[in-house]
């Protein structure tokens, strides 16, 4: 039996198979992440990253293969599979008339934890939300600091495993280095996080793995500290052009 058989990670999908309609979403997709990794998703649109993201979450249903995510399997209790899960997608809504200590207290409460407003901070803080815009309302907030609230969510939930989809898209290099810093501080926590990217750039500074996907198959998977920021770039070029 394989060390990838018997360690215990925080989610594992195994010949994960979806089709839509006669087109291959996903080919027998197979990769693991243990609890305080953080690996890259790379590939192009209509690779499959966001369906793969997707089946994680149970919203959709393979044709062939499974998904555990921290000893559940998604398709026996997608609900308790989901309750390890936390979620932070490319656009964050957040409600505008509230402040970020207020959004972070209200969705925390939804998720059945009580915050106070030190613990809120904290959190916040923690995430990369500057201390002078904690208090302030969520309807000015650029779309980097709505990112960073939503990270504070999901810190919040004490999830298994954190889902990420272009959590940088659209963010100038200063927001994106913050919240590079809050998915690195996730991980410290033990916390398993599965980022989808286009940015090739913050791969070798955030993620520990990597992994390419293209037409629904994974490629390849390396580690970052093997490559530098030139070899992924010229790595995930290479494997595009093949």
């Amino acid at each position: 039996m394989s060390l990838l058989e018997t360690r215990s990670d925080a989610l594992r999908l195994h010949e994960v198979r979806k089709d839509f309609g006669a087109r291959h979403a996903l080919e027998a997709l197979s990769l693991a992440i243990a609890p305080g990794e953080v690996y890259a998703l790379l590939g192009p649109n209509g690779a499959g990253k966001t369906t793969a993201l997707n089946l994680i979450l149970g919203f959709l249903t393979p044709e062939s293969g499974h998904i555990d995510v921290a000893g559940t399997r998604v398709d026996r209790d997608p609900l308790a599979a989901r309750a390890k899960i936390a979620y932070l997608p490319e656009t964050v809504m957040l409600h505008p008339s509230l402040s970020a200590v207020e959004n972070l207290s209200y969705f925390a409460l939804l998720g059945g934890r009580r915050l106070d407003e030190v613990q809120a901070r904290a959190l916040l803080t923690e995430a990369g939300l500057q201390d002078e815009a904690h208090a302030r309302r969520a309807a000015g907030f650029s779309k980097g600091m709505r990112q960073k609230v939503g990270l504070a969510i999901a810190l919040a939930k004490n999830a298994q495993l954190l889902l990420l989809d272009e959590p940088t898209s659209g963010l100038d290099a200063s927001a994106a280095n913050d919240l590079s810093q809050g998915v690195r501080a996730a991980a410290r926590r033990g916390i398993a996080v599965l980022m989808a990217t286009h940015d090739l750039y913050r791969v070798k500074d955030v993620a520990h793995r990597l992994g390419i996907l293209r037409a629904g198959r994974l490629l390849v998977e390396r580690h970052t500290d093997e490559l530098s920021a030139t070899e992924i770039e010229a790595l995930y070029l290479e494997q595009l052009a093949a």
